[in-house]
C-alpha cells in the first residue's frame, strides 16, 4: 500500500495532462506529471514543409487548448487534421484531450497514427508512457518514456514521468533520483522536484546504512 507522502505525490502528478504548452523550442517545467500540448507544427516531423496558414491554425488550436477550452481544441485539431493530416503533434494533442476526458481508447488509437506518422516521435512516446502507466502496465511504459529519452536526451518531461515511475510504480530509487536530477539539470529550479530529490538522497542514504548494518 503507498504512504501518505505517495498518495500525495500521485495527485500531483496526475492532476493535470495539458495546462502545460511546451513550445517545440523550449518552456518551463511541470509541476505535475504532464504531457507536452505541440504548439509548432515545424516540430511535428523531419523535412515538412509548413504553409503558414496551417502554423496560424495549428497555434490558434493550441493556445486555445492551453486556456483550458478542450473542447474547442478538439474542433480545431480536428480541422487542422481533415487539412493536414501528417502532422504527429497534432494526434498528440487529441490524444493529451482524449486522456484527460479519460477517454483511452480514443486516446490510443490517436498515439498510433501519431507512431505511425513517426515512430520516434518522443512526445507521442511519453504520452504513450503515461496511458500505459494510468492501465499498471509499468514495464511497458518504462519503455515508451526510455525510448523517449534515447532519442531525444534532452527531453526533460519524459525524465519527469521516468523519475515518478521509477519512485511510485517501481520502487526503483536510485533510477527516480537520476531521472529527477537530470529533469532538474534540463529544466532549471522546480522547487517541488528540488524536495523530492532531497527526501530520495535521503531515504537511499539510509537504505544503504542499513544495508551495512545487515552486512
Amino acid at each position: 500500500m503507498l504512504s501518505q507522502r505517495c498518495t500525495n505525490r500521485m495527485r500531483l502528478c496526475g492532476a493535470l495532462f495539458a495546462l502545460l504548452v511546451v513550445a517545440g523550442c523550449g518552456g518551463t517545467g511541470p509541476t505535475q506529471e504532464a504531457a507536452e500540448a505541440e504548439q509548432q507544427v515545424g516540430a511535428a516531423g523531419p523535412a515538412r514543409v509548413v504553409p503558414p496558414e496551417a502554423q496560424t491554425l495549428y497555434e490558434q488550436a493550441t493556445a486555445v487548448m492551453a486556456a483550458g477550452d478542450f473542447v474547442d481544441a478538439e474542433l480545431r485539431l480536428k480541422e487542422f487534421i481533415l487539412l493536414y493530416p501528417d502532422y504527429p503533434g497534432a494526434y498528440v494533442n487529441l490524444a493529451i484531450i482524449h486522456a484527460t476526458n479519460e477517454n483511452d481508447a480514443e486516446t490510443e488509437e490517436a498515439l498510433d497514427v501519431a507512431l505511425t506518422l513517426e515512430p520516434d516521435y518522443p512526445a507521442a512516446l511519453n504520452q504513450l508512457g503515461m496511458l500505459l502507466r494510468k492501465n499498471g502496465k509499468f514495464l511497458e511504459a518504462e519503455a515508451a518514456y526510455l525510448k523517449a529519452v534515447t532519442v531525444s536526451p534532452d527531453y526533460a518531461l519524459a525524465h519527469y514521468n521516468l523519475g515518478v515511475l521509477n519512485e511510485l510504480y517501481l520502487q526503483r530509487l536510485e533510477p527516480a533520483l537520476r531521472h529527477f536530477e537530470t529533469y532538474q539539470g534540463l529544466v532549471g529550479e522546480d522547487k517541488q522536484v528540488e524536495k523530492w530529490i532531497a527526501d530520495l538522497t535521503r531515504r537511499i542514504a539510509a537504505s544503504q546504512r542499513t544495508a551495512n548494518v545487515a552486512e
